[in-house]
């Protein structure tokens, strides 16, 4: 560690559990965090502030105003430009942290691309807002034997659970199957930046009890908190269980599944569709699109605004189709405009 480390990470190395041998592990570690939204900034923003030598920051979707409430590393500006929420937070936390590695990417995870995006972390932060991804990581991770931490927040409620395998049960031993039916989202229930804020550092702390050489420390309990209600409760994991598909059986479907799905973005009237197998050309693109109606475009991403659709489209050709949440339309869109 150099004298100038020495210095930045002071107050956290005279915290007894970290000192200076577990400060030269968060230098030395590698962190990964899925989704960069409310929960993902703020892990970002943590974990950059401590150290961890370098951090992946995945995500598919880009800054929006009704972000901003919620998602601690995003300003108006990345908003106004529709920056993709990867390359937003790689250059904010390079201006936090200038001497750690941060790569952004701005990728849908999917059992294609997992194992190329977390093959070297150490730990996985889920900043997600879905299942079925939350049931991608949990298999990768099992299957690797890499620790990840588990959160969730709505209104004003949210939980935390981490999964380290081999110690304790994994997410498909709580959760065997996606809730089923209609689940409200932040978009119809709401969401308090408290509870996301609260959420996230709670994962940040059991991330960097790992990062630091002490897993031993985390505690196989599920916390669940609501903010407004004032009231927290902890209860342990159950026990891993034996006739769990992932940790159990080791039958890890979601890791080997190839077919991509339309998904319904939460806290969105808006639905992610990834119809192609290539990636797009969006110079002709936008030169083909700009006879038939409005396109904005930056370095990232095209906009284009079928009314009273929008979409946006990315260079890998997934698109985000904002004004609906039926798949039908979403496809219905993208092979009209966009082609199959």
């Amino acid at each position: 560690m150099t004298p100038r480390e020495k210095e930045r990470y002071s107050r956290q190395i005279l915290f007894p559990g970290i000192g200076q041998e577990g400060q030269e592990r968060i230098l030395a570690s590698r962190a990964a965090i899925a989704g960069c939204g409310a929960l993902g900034s703020v892990q970002a923003i943590a974990l950059a502030r401590a150290g961890v030598g370098r951090l992946t920051v995945i995500d598919r979707d880009f800054v929006e105003t009704s972000n901003l409430q919620r998602q601690w590393l995003f300003e108006e500006d990345d908003a106004a430009a529709a920056l993709p929420k990867a390359v937003a937070a790689e250059r904010k936390l390079g201006l936090i942290n200038a001497s750690i590695q941060v790569e952004g990417v701005v990728a849908d995870l999917t059992a294609a691309n997992i194992a190329e995006l977390l093959a070297e972390a150490d730990l996985i932060l889920d900043g997600t807002d879905n299942f079925e991804t939350r049931y991608l990581i949990n298999d990768f991770a099992v299957s690797r034997g890499v620790p990840w931490i588990y959160g969730a927040a709505l209104g004003s409620y949210g939980v935390v659970m981490p999964v380290i395998p081999g110690r304790t049960a994994c997410l498909r031993c709580v959760y065997p199957d996606p809730p089923a039916g209609a689940q409200p989202t932040c978009e119809t229930a709401g969401v308090l930046g408290s509870i996301t804020g609260l959420v996230g550092c709670l994962q940040v702390a059991d991330a960097l009890k790992i990062l630091c050489g002490r897993p031993d420390l985390v505690l196989p309990r599920i916390t669940t908190v609501d903010v407004w209600r004032g009231q927290m409760r902890q209860v342990e994991q159950p026990p891993a269980a034996a006739d769990c598909p992932a940790c159990g059986a080791r039958e890890f479907v979601y890791l080997n599944g190839k077919k991509r799905t339309p998904v319904s973005l939460c806290g969105r009237d808006a639905v992610q569709i990834h119809e192609r197998s290539r990636p797009l050309d969006l110079s002709e693109l936008r030169s083909r699109l700009a006879r038939i109606g409005e396109v904005r475009a930056n370095d990232f991403a095209l906009r284009f605004f079928p009314t009273p659709y929008e979409m946006t489209i990315f260079p890998d050709g997934r698109a985000i189709i904002k004004g609906t949440t039926d798949p039908g339309v979403a496809r219905s869109l993208y092979a009209q405009y966009i082609g199959n």
